[in-house]
């Protein structure tokens, strides 16, 4: 469990919020070891009891906070009825385990879940560079909590084939990456996907021609594709979530 203690994803958290046409992405707090933790939710109009949302948990990138990808998803969400939620880490510098993942995502969700009508077994993740690694890793860690990963712009490390045999389900992962991307390039993602592909999972691969790392501009299509692919998944079983001795 050594190498997952070094993961970090730098950021930049901001106070901001945002409201469009009635439709708000609103900043709120919860507690979680003694600490309030910010976080974006988005949650549409008309949601009912009786029929409960998927939700979809959004990694950012460096520089950036949960807002980023929540407000680029928001549309979608509208039209689709999808929860969002966007966390911020708790140094501006990072995203560290164990201090922000896996057990702070757990909480959050459950949390939400108290207070929306949430479908525990359509719960995704979504991950953007920085983001997208952490949300890989995080799907292997809880394969049988999250029901199916979509990332942009994201690998996994060349060594990391003991930590993939160790997923307790071959969770279903999307990642999308341009051809010209000079922070993730085009071979890195491919070792990716064939390490997990040679394990018996079976990722998706979408490179996109002429695309550079900036996720932003291409949001509308690659957020489509992705939750093409996401909603397509279901857990077939109530989740499993495992917590882990992180001081070993």
């Amino acid at each position: 469990m050594r190498p997952l203690l070094s993961i970090l994803v730098v950021l930049l958290i901001t106070s901001s919020s945002h409201s469009v046409l009635g439709q708000k992405v609103t900043k709120e707090t919860f507690r979680f070891q003694d600490k309030d933790r910010s976080y974006y939710v988005y949650v549409p109009e008309g949601l009912k009891k009786e029929s409960p949302a998927p939700m979809i948990v959004m990694l950012h990138g460096s520089g950036r906070n949960g807002l980023s990808l929540v407000d680029k998803w928001r549309d979608l969400a509208k039209a689709e009825g999808i929860i969002l939620v966007g966390p911020d880490s708790s140094n501006s510098q990072s995203w560290q385990i164990p201090q922000d993942a896996p057990d702070l995502l757990y909480e959050l969700v459950e949390y939400l879940r108290i207070k929306y009508p949430v479908n525990s077994r359509r719960i995704y993740l979504f991950g953007h560079s920085a983001g997208a690694v952490a949300a890989l890793y995080l799907s292997l860690l809880e394969s049988e909590y999250f029901a199916a990963t979509a990332v942009h712009a994201g690998a996994l490390r060349s060594d990391d084939g003991p930590f993939i045999e160790r997923a307790k389900r071959k969770i279903p992962i999307s990642i999308f990456v341009g051809t010209n991307d000079s922070s993730f390039p085009l071979s890195v993602v491919r070792a990716t996907h064939d390490a997990l592909n040679t394990r018996g999972f079976k990722p998706e691969l979408h490179e996109i021609k002429g695309h550079n790392h900036w996720y932003y501009d291409r949001a509308p299509e690659i957020n489509k594709s992705a939750w093409t692919f996401l909603k397509a998944h279901e857990l077939g079983a109530d989740p499993k979530y495992e917590r882990y001795n992180w001081a070993k």
